[in-house]
């Protein structure tokens, strides 16, 4: 007995005994602390004193409906109900009931362990409160945000992301999330996952980058992607916020096109002022020129004037090669300039350029495919230049096919096959085709099938890739018309 009680005085739970008329018998310290009643203000009466209503008027009735029927509502299985303090205060509590022994009367005597629950609710109520924030969170948020399982597997997938992919979170949750992507991204997506974990080594976790993105239509649009990692109980997960960049895009095309604009009007200005600065400098040398050849017509009318003809010939020979010079000197003019080279992925350079050049693809009706070479090696170029050549022949491959019922676009990089020193760039279109007048002077300044072209793009992109080394060009006997060109690898002793 003696045990007993020390073990009543020391356990953390509050426990009371009863009799079959519910009078306390025993209320051990733990209860004391709990409800804020001595052991001696309670002992003797009924305890329903411990508890607020509805439980209070209830207690009697379920005892002896208990007594009568052997009905359980808590005896033996154990609910949290709510306490009643001294102080009158309620506090949320786990109580469970058995029943300990019977007496010779027939009256059964009941034990109650009582655990106060109110730091569980809280903590409860607390994480619902969070939830319930996040869940508006990521209901109004405007960039689409994805969480996957390490295995790549969508575990949530935010309203703003069905809107933007076209599917519900229904039908992608638990499905890889390379569901979402175009090739080459879809087939080599597992293996960076296995590659990251791996490894460690990160390409775009934590990082962020423009990539291309694909809806449920099957239609590709540019995207911005940074990815987040986080363990949750042992659990590694990967949180994806992507921004469509479509419109953003679109409002930088009307703003390059307004800048273009003012770089004509500026451009036909320089030239202008640069025919008067020419027609200023040519005209001296010229005119001697002319003089000089009067002067010898008519010194060959003289019997003696051959020896002084030929010195005015040689005269007339210098202004002409200075004339040759002024001309020499302003196309080094024209031509030199700073580029700044640098070792890049043509991967990831040519997925940047599409990205933007397909801004407005999807109203058209044109269907992109991306097809990124496993087997790529780091090239040296100067990626401005490198991305202004692949936005123009994508952008005149789009426009090609403005009138074509299939309009299916093909933008691939690949090792060239000639040479491994190069890599090659491939742009392809189902459009009509060049004529044979066009492919005579192909990349001849001013030659174009544009209604508004100035014919200079494809003179200046082969200029650019010949400047880099490598070879611009139009693939023979396609339908439709392929472009590609080539860029060279970097070397060992390139700097990255």
């Amino acid at each position: 007995m003696l045990r007993f009680q020390a073990m009543l005085d020391t356990v953390p739970d509050g426990i009371v005994i009863i009799d079959a008329e519910g009078r306390i018998q025993t209320f051990n310290p733990a209860c004391e602390r709990l409800f804020g009643w001595t052991a001696a203000e309670v002992i003797g009466h009924n305890v329903k004193m411990l508890m607020p209503p509805p439980y209070r008027e209830e207690h009697d009735g379920y005892l002896e409906r208990y007594h009568r029927t052997g009905e359980r509502r808590i005896i033996g299985i154990g609910r949290e109900v709510t306490g009643l303090r001294r102080d009158g205060t309620t506090f949320p509590m786990e109580l469970s009931v058995g029943e300990a022994w019977r007496e010779a009367g027939g009256g059964g005597v009941y034990i109650g362990i009582i655990r106060d629950i109110s730091e569980r609710k809280r903590a409860e109520t607390a994480l619902r409160e969070r939830e319930a924030r996040l869940t508006s969170i990521l209901e109004t948020v405007p960039e689409a945000i994805i969480v996957i399982s390490e295995r790549g597997l969508i575990e949530s997938f935010s309203p703003a992301a069905e809107r933007l992919f076209g599917y519900s979170a229904a039908e992608v949750t638990g499905r890889n999330v390379s569901l979402l992507m175009p090739s080459p991204y879809r087939e080599q997506h597992d293996r960076y996952m296995d590659h990251y974990l791996t490894t460690g080594e990160r390409r775009i976790i934590g990082i962020g980058r423009v990539v291309s993105g694909l809806r449920r239509d099957g239609s590709v649009f540019p995207m911005e992607l940074a990815v987040g990692e986080v363990q949750l109980a042992g659990h590694r997960c990967f949180t994806g916020f992507i921004r469509d960049l479509t419109e953003r895009q679109a409002t930088e095309k009307r703003l390059q096109e307004l800048q273009a604009e003012l770089l004509h009007v500026s451009r036909v200005s320089a030239m202008g002022q640069m025919a008067s600065t020419l027609a200023h400098e040519l005209n001296q040398p010229l005119t001697a020129v002319i003089n000089y050849a009067k002067a010898v017509k008519r010194l060959l009318d003289r019997p003696d004037g051959a020896d002084k003809a030929r010195e005015t010939m040689d005269k007339a020979t210098a202004q002409a090669a200075r004339a040759g010079q002024i001309i020499r000197r302003l196309r080094n003019f024209i031509e030199k300039g700073q580029t700044e080279h640098t070792v890049e992925s043509i991967g990831k350079v040519v997925e940047e350029a599409s990205a933007l050049a397909l801004v407005g693809a999807k109203e058209r009706g044109v269907h992109v495919r991306l097809e990124m070479s496993g087997d790529e090696r780091p090239v040296l170029i100067d990626k401005i230049q490198i991305q202004q050549v692949v936005l123009n022949l994508v952008r005149n491959a789009i426009e090609a096919m403005a009138e074509s019922e299939i309009r299916e676009l093909t933008v691939a990089t690949g090792p060239d096959p000639e040479s491994a020193a190069l890599m090659r760039v491939t742009v392809r279109d189902t459009g009509p085709g060049l004529n044979d007048t066009v492919l005579a002077q192909l990349f001849q300044p001013f030659v174009t099938t544009k209604e508004k072209g100035m014919g200079l793009g494809l003179s200046i992109c082969r200029s650019i890739i010949e400047a880099h080394g490598g070879r611009l060009w139009l693939e023979p006997g396609e339908e439709g018309a392929t472009f590609a060109f080539t860029v060279p690898v970097a070397g060992e002793d390139d700097a990255p």
